[in-house]
């Protein structure tokens, strides 16, 4: 077992104290350096950095960043989805560890979904039956993975099927 424990801290963010969301960092009891490059395969990190190792990506909407001593977390619910997100966290960086004879470790960002791509490929009327404003908010919610093809309820089968197809080409999209 690579990560044993952290200890956690929970903050609103300074910038505006009025924000309802908070923010957490782990601070890792063990040095997990060597596990960075391997969870930037696993996961398609949004960036990487070689020195100091860090890798961040988004998971659920959530930005985290993992460093060789931290994880931070952003936009956080409440502590108990921080807990949540930490415990998650400490099995992938874990199971990524111990499975790390069968990954290919990577320093570059895996390629993403392009908005215009997504928004293309949807009906274009701002009809808000997803819950968002345009289709734009929409195409940037499904080329983050946060939103997918079945969520625009207007979307003919057709569509759905080609916007299946296009985000399938994207390793770390699960549709």
């Amino acid at each position: 077992m690579l990560l044993k424990s952290y200890t956690k801290e929970i903050f609103r963010p300074e910038c505006n104290a009025t924000f309802q969301s908070v923010h957490c960092i782990a601070h890792l009891n063990e040095n997990i350096g060597e596990v960075i490059p391997y969870l930037n395969s696993v996961f398609g990190g949004e960036a990487y950095t070689q020195a100091p190792p860090s890798v961040m990506f988004k998971v659920h909407g959530r930005l985290i960043a993992v460093h060789a001593d931290k994880i931070a977390i952003n936009a956080l619910k409440d502590e108990a989805e921080a807990d949540k997100i930490l415990d998650w966290l400490k099995r992938e960086i874990n199971t990524t560890w111990e499975n790390r004879a069968d990954i290919t470790p990577t320093q570059h960002i895996a390629a993403k979904p392009q908005t215009i791509e997504v928004l293309k490929r949807l009906p274009q009327t701002n009809c808000k039956e997803c819950g968002q404003p345009t289709c734009l908010v929409f195409a940037t919610m499904v080329s983050q993975g946060i939103k997918g093809p079945e969520d625009c309820p207007p979307m003919d089968a057709t569509s759905k099927i080609a916007l299946t197809q296009y985000l399938s080409q994207f390793t770390f999209f699960d549709v």
